[in-house]
């Protein structure tokens, strides 16, 4: 089976969008791949975290993740932190990468913003330690979106810089694993913008921890138009917030926009609506369920990330400390 990575920041409860986006097809990888899943938490101080708030959300996320089928047995669930194999392969890749390279991701200039002079070397260098994050494992295969391929590029382009400069063909190319008819889940209030944890609206998105009662409110809540739903998928081309509600239903019904239009094309939102939030209380409320489960035995899910971080650095200790002797640093 090919080896699959995948991380995600401990930046609070996931939403909806990260569960469909994300979640949900890591638990699907599973089946046929060999998986590390890893709580990013040294992504996550390229921004300033509070240190008590860090340590409950990397737990808070670790709970999510299992609730919702992360499987800790059969596959490898840790704290990037843990595994001191990630920053020392990420310097090697610092100095590995050029400039110019760094200088073109994306990313950096919508997270830094226009004071990017203020921003933190970490936050720079993030991907460097991304790609160090993959190739410490080996792994051939990672589930991102889009916004995220560009970062795969660079970690490539490392992978074989380091291969050329050394020599040798020791870290394998990275496939992007792209899946899942939503990756893309949009604000329930604008379904032009990304749902998102840090939107200072909570009617916004729905957050994985939600009950019965608050999801089926922020739904009859969310944004639409005036208009009955389309009969036919291209009647909804241009009305975003409709788009976004069809969307989700497909995604948890594992259809697409015309099935779901097939069985609630030409009727008022108000009955669509009302399905949609029975179906979001019926998959969701069994993860909130079991996550409150786990986060009232804090201890429980320690212990499987100490696990996880045991098994994983069984594995990233040896490829790291091959690198390093390629390198030429002298073991004394």
């Amino acid at each position: 089976m090919q080896r699959i990575f995948s991380g995600i920041q401990p930046s609070g409860i996931p939403t909806l969008g990260n569960y469909l986006g994300a979640i949900r097809n890591w638990v699907k990888l599973q089946d046929d791949h060999e998986c590390l899943w890893c709580v990013v938490d040294l992504h996550a101080i390229t921004v300033f975290q509070d240190p008590k708030a860090l340590q409950q959300q990397s737990r808070e996320m670790a709970a999510v993740l299992l609730a919702c089928g992360v499987d800790p047995h059969n596959h490898i669930l840790f704290l990037q932190s843990n595994v001191r194999a990630h920053a020392q392969l990420a310097w090697i890749f610092n100095c590995v990468a050029r400039l110019g390279w760094l200088n073109r991701m994306t990313q950096f200039k919508d997270k830094a913003g226009k004071d990017r002079e203020n921003a933190s070397v970490g936050l720079y260098a993030y991907p460097n330690l991304m790609a160090a994050d993959i190739h410490a494992y080996h792994a051939t295969r990672v589930p991102v979106g889009d916004d995220q391929r560009q970062h795969l590029e660079l970690a490539n382009d490392i992978a074989q810089k380091f291969n050329h400069d050394y020599g040798v063909d020791f870290f394998k190319n990275i496939e992007p694993v792209i899946m899942g008819p939503a990756a893309r889940v949009m604000s329930l209030r604008d379904g032009t913008k990304k749902m998102s944890k840090s939107d200072p609206s909570d009617q916004s998105r729905i957050n994985l921890n939600d009950d019965a009662d608050t999801i089926a409110l922020k739904i009859r809540r969310a944004k639409t138009d005036p208009e009955p739903l389309p009969t036919e998928a291209e009647g909804l081309a241009q009305r975003p917030e409709a788009r976004n509600l069809v969307g989700i239903y497909a995604a948890l019904t594992d259809t697409d926009h015309a099935g779901v239009l097939a069985e609630h094309g030409g009727k008022n939102f108000g009955p669509f609506k009302s399905a949609l939030a029975d179906l979001l209380v019926e998959k969701l409320a069994p993860i909130a369920d079991e996550t409150r489960r786990l986060l009232a035995d804090p201890g429980a899910v320690d212990a499987v990330l100490r696990n996880g971080a045991e098994r994983a650095a069984a594995i990233a200790d040896p490829i790291v400390a091959e690198a390093e002797r390629l390198v030429g640093f002298l073991r004394a």
